[in-house]
């Protein structure tokens, strides 16, 4: 016999107990229905076996009173039966409701769960990972490659001209560059990789088991990003800078060494800029 499972017992299922004890009452509906009908023509052919030799021998007496009396405690038999087909099918109805409700209220949850998260670790603008989940996941992957003797290697990324975007096309001109660069970053690195925004136009990318020789291959996925805004095709350079972890310094520190290479990449790229510009032909006065 079905029992009725207690509300607070419902409501501490989670979702995949819950789709499991739904398919488990269908399968039980399903026996339900089908031993009814069994039942029923079982009873239904007792019946004619008592009924028909009666007619055919048209026989009175103690015989006729044996037929009516099983006749009657067969017609019990079948009531009793439908009465716990109803109880069963009350049973069956509230279960599922029950779980039909708690599925619902489980749907909103995740559903509020996964904004809130969104809103905690989550950049808004860009989509990638904020500075503080960066920071914690840095820490996660550094004792990951310590437990492991792993390389990690941190890549420093920073857009060049995002201020100059800003002022000569608007603050709605940066925010698309720092979106499709985004995108472009986020298809660049594999499942295992994290891309952080740290803020502004600087990005962190986290290579676990990926060696310092080996990051040319993510950034030459990051090469000719470009975009249209107001009928400008604009494209988007940046610098870059990357160090592997050593083992025993801080976090801070893999950090720095990192940034100096960032900065060191930003100057020479700031004096290619300028040779470039001062070998342009000059016209003469």
């Amino acid at each position: 016999m079905a029992e009725a499972l207690p509300s607070q017992e419902v409501e501490n299922l989670g979702p995949d107990a819950l789709r499991d004890r739904l398919r488990s009452l269908d399968r039980r509906q399903w026996w339900l229905w089908s031993s009814t009908v069994l039942v029923l023509i079982l009873l239904t052919i007792a019946v004619a076996s008592f009924a028909f030799p009666r007619l055919l021998a048209q026989e009175q007496g103690t015989y006729s009173l044996y037929l009516n009396q099983s006749v009657r405690a067969l017609v019990g038999m079948v009531l009793l039966f439908s009465v716990y087909l109803v109880y069963q099918q009350t049973m069956i109805m509230r279960m599922r409701n029950q779980m039909a409700s708690q599925i619902e209220a489980l749907s909103k949850v995740e559903n509020l769960t996964n904004e809130v998260y969104k809103l905690a670790a989550l950049d808004q603008l860009t989509g990638l990972y904020n500075r503080r989940s960066g920071e914690q996941r840095l820490s996660e992957e550094i004792s990951r490659a310590l437990r492991h003797s792993r390389p990690l290697t941190a890549l420093l990324i920073d857009i060049d001209g995002l201020k100059q975007i800003n002022d000569e096309l608007g603050h709605m001109a940066g925010d698309l560059m720092l979106k499709n660069f985004s995108e472009r970053l986020q298809r660049a690195i594999r499942g295992s990789d994290l891309a952080v925004r740290l803020g502004g136009d600087e990005f962190l990318v986290l290579l676990p088991e990926c060696r310092a020789d080996e990051v040319h291959h993510v950034l030459s996925r990051l090469q000719g990003v470009e975009f249209e805004y107001d009928g400008n095709r604009i494209g988007c350079r940046f610098s870059r800078g990357w160090t592997d972890y050593k083992p025993g310094e801080t976090s801070d520190e893999f950090i720095r060494r990192a940034d100096e290479a960032l900065y060191a990449d930003k100057r020479a790229g700031k004096k290619r800029r300028e040779l470039s510009a001062s070998s342009v032909p000059q016209p003469i006065s």
